[in-house]
């Protein structure tokens, strides 16, 4: 029987018992749970540390043994999304043919997908910077950017594979960008109900709202296209 299945004092209790390491691991892995489970259905923003406590069955005293504050709860889901979506990466684009005709096009794609198939990676993409890093300690946060940009070196990998006439930095600045972006859009694209109702009931509002992928695909499309010019103006970041 897991946590969520006990009544609310049992699980308390259960939880407060747990003694060996394998148990800890297992209510942490609890409580990473919720908080998935929440913010997939809720969006990240309105997720509090009570809440999450409630869905996993537990006191908030006994979440906080495992996690000092929700943020950090949040960094460690957003560290675990960067695997899955370098791995949709690889399964995208490891069969092109590098430098093939259309090979643009298809990375374009394959990266706008990836981020429209996650949309929780996406909305932790947007909170990390503007608030998760900044109630956890920097030993946490540097385990979690060292992760990251681990990530953005490998999708840039994999990109540079499939379009060698760009240069290992081009390609990172391209991952890094669209990374950025598609949590910001991913906000856009994605209302809450009471501001979707509002851009569907006015035309003057028709384009608040965005359509992830394929904004996400064309600014691809955009940027791939620019970053060999822009070398003659020294546009390629340090």
């Amino acid at each position: 029987m897991t946590t969520s299945e006990t009544a609310p004092g049992e699980a308390s209790e259960t939880f407060q018992r747990a003694r060996r390491p394998e148990q800890k691991q297992q209510r942490r892995e609890d409580i990473l749970a919720a908080a998935r489970e929440l913010a997939l259905a809720d969006g990240v923003r309105a997720v509090s540390l009570a809440g999450i406590a409630g869905r996993a069955g537990i006191d908030k005293s006994a979440l906080l043994r495992y996690f000092e504050t929700r943020e950090q709860i949040f960094l460690e889901l957003a560290t675990r999304e960067w695997p899955a979506w370098v791995r949709a990466l690889h399964d995208g684009l490891d069969d092109a043919a590098p430098g093939a005709a259309g090979a643009a096009d298809l990375v374009a794609d394959v990266v706008a997908r990836s981020f429209g198939d996650r949309p929780l990676f996406c909305d932790l993409l947007a909170h990390t910077p503007l608030n998760l890093e900044r109630n956890v300690s920097p030993e946490g946060v540097r385990g979690y950017k060292l992760f990251s940009l681990a990530a953005v070196g490998e999708a840039a990998d994999v990109v540079n594979r499939v379009l060698p006439d760009l240069t290992e930095q081009e390609c990172r600045e391209f991952i890094s960008a669209l990374a950025s972006l598609a949590g910001t859009l991913w906000q856009i694209a994605n209302p809450v109900p009471a501001l979707a109702a509002l851009f569907a009931s006015d035309p003057a509002l028709a384009h608040a709202c965005v359509d992830l992928v394929p904004r996400l695909r064309r600014t691809a499309e955009i940027l791939l296209a620019g970053l060999i010019p822009s070398r003659a103006d020294g546009g390629e970041l340090r």
